[in-house]
């Protein structure tokens, strides 16, 4: 993946693009594969795409496909996200829906679902809707919905989207279940988790990692560092080899885990014989650099 993501890195609009068609490739096999033979629900504002059409089909009795509702339930989250983030992230997330839509409408599911068991599709259908939805956003695409909600929430008021992501999420095993029975909210339950946990196995940008190196070559590395990546960086003197009792210093920083490949080259290539440890960190303070979307 790492050679994949260098070349998308330098042909930003064809890797972005890419990483849409990829996506809307996951999510229709997701959907039409898995989901819909055995009656689970996705999370998100595909999930509720899908509520709406049962809801129609059960009380109206009209069809309403979901890949029609998924683009009119996203239409006034994309005028949101034109007015508070930004012209081109509100067009490469146009463009991840629109592609999602077509490739719910072409490509179709089976005559006969592939398998029986509704746990299986509830499996595979979130881990596969969850590593098309992390690769997207792992290349700065958007898949809109919830993602624009708690991008405005959080650069307006500061709240995080975990509570109404949740309650959100809440609302539709809740549904599923009224709709086909308790033991389907159950099932939507698991793929619920088996699509966000499969996101946070690929989608790495926001998990952050602190750094911790050991260098006899302390303005080099920081040298490189900071021509490869924007990140601060605290150095501690007077440090010294318990080994060789050889004079060192000692470098801290924070980095994105998206970042681990870039940060291990720019070390490398300053100082072979540095010494580095990563470890996770749960949140930080004061001001830390995020790429724009």
């Amino acid at each position: 993946m790492g050679r994949i993501e260098d070349y998308f890195r330098q042909h930003e609009y064809t890797g972005r693009l890419s990483a849409a068609m990829f996506y809307a490739l996951a999510s229709a096999i997701a959907l039409n594969f898995f989901w819909t033979p055995g009656h689970i629900y996705s999370s998100g504002f595909t999930g509720l795409s899908q509520l709406v059409s049962t809801i129609f089909e059960r009380t109206l009795g009209i069809t309403v496909p979901v890949y029609i509702l998924l683009l009119v339930l996203n239409a006034p989250l994309l005028w949101l996200a034109y007015r508070k983030i930004g012209a081109r992230f509100t067009l490469f997330t146009a463009i991840s829906l629109v592609f999602a839509s077509i490739a719910m409408r072409l490509i179709a599911g089976p005559a006969t679902p592939w398998v029986a068991d509704p746990l299986m599709d509830a499996i595979f259908g979130g881990a596969i809707n969850g590593f098309g939805t992390g690769f997207a956003l792992r290349n700065g695409i958007s898949t809109g919905g919830l993602d624009i909600i708690g991008i405005v929430l959080r650069r307006t008021t500061g709240i995080k989207m975990g509570a109404a992501n949740l309650t959100f999420n809440f609302f539709i095993l809740i549904s599923s279940g009224v709709m086909f029975g308790p033991e389907y909210a159950l099932y939507t339950a698991i793929g619920v988790v088996v699509n966000a946990r499969i996101i946070d196995l690929v989608y790495t940008r926001q998990q952050k990692m602190q750094l911790m190196i050991i260098t006899e070559k302390p303005q080099e590395v920081v040298h490189s560092i900071q021509q490869q990546l924007r990140r601060g960086i605290t150095i501690i003197h007077h440090a010294e080899g318990a080994y060789n009792h050889h004079p060192k210093e000692i470098l801290f920083t924070v980095i994105s885990l998206y970042e681990e490949g870039d940060v291990y080259n720019a070390i490398h290539q300053a100082d072979p014989g540095a010494w580095a440890s990563m470890w996770k960190i749960e949140r930080t303070f004061g001001r830390f650099y995020e790429p724009r979307l």
